[in-house]
C-alpha cells in the first residue's frame, strides 16, 4: 500500500501478512502475533490482528496500533482476540503516513457479512479505482490504496456466489503488485498478483493453515511450510481443505518476482518460490567477487542484508571474513526514514565499528544498495575514522536508475544518485576507495529460472505504470 501523495514517486513500503485458520476451533491470535514477529522486518510503523470465530457470531474483533509487534499487543490484548480465524498485518508508511487510520488489516462490514483483509504491494491503477469508487457513493477512511482493494471485493461480492469468485472479480479490476489474506466468515483466501510480484505462502501445523509473506514466519509457529502460493493463484482454506483457482495466472515467461526480496527485503532464513534467500546472497557475494577483484585483507558485511553476500565474497576471493560492526538491534532500518535529517542522525546510533577488527586493514564492504548515498559515506567515514586504510565497497545490486511503483521503497529519480552521477563519482562523493556494483546479467545467477522484476535497475516494468500527473491526487 502507498499514500495517493507518493503513487508517481513510487515510495511506498514493504509490508508483511499473516493468516491462520484453526480447523479444531482453538484461537490464532497468539499464533498470529509470533507470525508478525517472524515479519517486523517487513514493517515496522504499525501492526494489527482481525480474528472471528466461525462456529460462534462471526463478529470480527481487531486491535490496531502504531509501532511494533510487541508495542501493541500484550498478553491481555491478545486473550481478548477470540477467534479461530485470522489475519495479521505489519505495515511500513511514508512521510506523512504514519497514522493508525491506516494501519491494517481493514475490516469490513457490509449486507453479506464482515470482510477482514491484509495488503502487501501496491497498485497502479489505485487512483483511478479510487475516483470511480468515490463517484458511486463510497467513502474512504484512509489514504492506502488496500481500501480500494477491499471495497472492490465487498462490492463484487454482492453479485458474487462466493467470497473467493468476489476476489478474483476484483482482481480482473485491479493492477500492480500484492499479496492478500483475506477472512470471510468461514474461510480463509491468500491471493498473489498474476506477476508474483509480492510473495506468500502456506503453512500448517497440525490442523491449522497459515498463509505469510515469507516462509520464516510459518517456522515461527511451529509449522510445516507446504508451498508457495503462485503467481495469479487465489487459494481458498476451508474445513474441506484448499481449494486453488489458476485463472488469473500469467505464462511463467511474463512472471516478474521483485528481486529486491532476494538482495534486501526477505529474512536470510527464508525460502522464496523455491529459492533460499541465504543461498542467493552467498551468489551475489560470489558475482561481485568475480566482477570487481581487489586487494584487500578483510571482506566485511554491513547488517544485515549485506553479511550474506560479504560471506559469499570473502569465499570466492579468499580473502578473510570479518565482523566490523555492532548492530543495535533496537532500531529499525534506515532505508526509509522519512526525512533526510532523519536518516543521517540513525546511521550512527544504528551501527557503531569495532576499531579493533579493522585498523590498520584494507577492508571490502558490502553492502545491499545505495539509494541516496548518504548512509553509505556515513559507515565509510566511520570506518577509517576507526582506523581502516583503504574501503573498497561492493554493492550486491544494481544501480538504482527508476523508481519503483510497486510497494518497495525506490525514490523518485531526482533522488537517486546513481541517476544523474557515473559510479566513479559516486565512489568520489561517498568517500570509497573503489566502487563495484552487481552487474545486471548476473542478477540472474542469484534466482535461477525465476522470471523476476528489475524495473528499478532497467526501467524495464512488467506492466504499464503511472505518469508523474497524479503525484498529488488525493493529498
Amino acid at each position: 500500500m502507498t499514500e495517493y501523495s507518493r503513487v508517481s514517486t513510487g515510495l511506498g513500503e514493504e509490508c508483511g501478512v499473516f493468516g491462520a485458520y484453526d480447523m479444531d476451533g482453538r484461537d490464532v491470535a497468539p499464533s498470529i502475533y509470533y507470525g508478525l514477529f517472524a515479519l517486523q522486518h517487513r514493517g515496522q510503523e504499525s501492526c494489527g490482528i482481525a480474528v472471528t470465530d466461525t462456529n460462534g457470531k462471526r463478529k470480527v474483533l481487531s486491535k490496531k496500533g502504531l509501532g511494533h509487534v510487541n508495542d501493541v499487543f500484550d498478553e491481555e490484548e491478545l486473550s481478548g482476540l477470540k477467534g479461530n480465524l485470522g489475519v495479521g498485518h505489519v505495515r511500513y508508511s511514508t512521510a506523512g503516513g504514519t497514522r493508525v487510520e491506516n494501519a491494517q488489516p481493514l475490516v469490513i462490514n457490509y449486507v453479506k457479512g464482515t470482510l477482514a483483509i491484509a495488503h502487501n504491494g501496491n497498485l497502479v491503477n489505485a487512483v483511478e479505482l479510487r475516483k470511480e469508487l468515490e463517484y458511486t457513493g463510497a467513502i474512504f477512511q484512509t489514504t492506502i490504496d488496500s481500501e480500494v482493494i477491499a471495497y472492490h471485493v465487498a462490492r463484487e461480492r454482492l453479485r458474487a456466489k462466493t467470497a473467493e469468485e468476489a476476489v478474483k472479480r476484483a482482481m480482473h479490476k485491479i493492477k500492480g503488485a500484492y499479496a492478500l489474506v483475506v477472512s470471510s466468515p468461514r474461510k480463509m483466501i491468500g491471493a498473489r498478483d498474476p506477476f508474483g510480484l509480492k510473495p506468500l505462502c502456506i503453512g500448517k501445523r497440525d490442523n491449522t493453515y497459515f498463509l505469510a509473506s515469507e516462509s520464516c514466519a510459518i517456522t515461527a509457529v511451529d509449522g510445516d511450510f507446504v508451498r508457495d502460493v503462485r503467481p495469479g493463484e487465489i487459494v481458498t482454506i476451508t474445513k474441506e481443505g484448499i481449494k486453488s483457482d489458476m485463472s488469473m495466472a500469467l505464462p511463467d515467461e511474463m512472471q516478474a518476482r521483485c528481486i529486491f526480496e532476494y538482495i534486501y527485503f526477505a529474512r536470510t532464513d527464508s525460502t522464496l518460490d523455491g529459492v533460499n534467500v541465504y543461498h542467493a546472497r552467498i551468489l551475489a557475494g560470489k558475482a561481485l567477487a568475480q566482477s570487481y577483484p581487489v586487494e584487500a585483507d578483510l571482506v566485511v558485511g554491513v547488517p544485515d542484508s549485506g553479511l550474506v553476500a560479504a560471506k559469499g565474497y570473502s569465499e570466492y576471493s579468499g580473502i578473510p571474513y570479518g565482523m566490523a560492526f555492532h548492530k543495535n538491534s533496537y532500531v529499525g532500518r534506515t532505508f526509509i526514514k522519512p526525512k533526510q535529517s532523519d536518516r543521517e542522525s540513525s546511521v550512527k546510533i544504528k551501527l557503531n565499528v569495532i576499531p579493533e577488527v579493522v585498523r590498520g586493514k584494507r577492508i571490502i564492504m558490502v553492502d545491499d544498495s545505495i539509494v541516496r548515498g548518504t548512509t553509505c559515506a556515513n559507515i565509510i567515514k566511520m570506518l577509517k575514522h576507526a582506523g581502516a586504510t583503504e574501503v573498497h565497497v561492493r554493492i550486491s545490486s544494481p544501480p538504482f536508475l527508476h523508481p519503483c511503483y510497486f510497494g518497495t521503497d525506490v525514490p523518485s529519480n531526482d533522488q537517486l544518485i546513481a541517476h544523474s552521477h557515473t559510479t566513479e563519482q559516486i565512489r568520489e562523493m561517498i568517500g570509497a576507495d573503489s566502487l563495484g556494483y552487481m552487474e545486471i546479467g548476473k542478477l540472474k545467477d542469484m534466482v535461477g529460472d525465476l522470471g523476476y522484476c528489475d524495473a528499478c535497475f532497467t526501467g524495464n516494468y512488467p506492466m504499464e505504470v503511472p505518469g508523474e500527473d497524479i503525484s498529488h491526487a488525493f493529498e
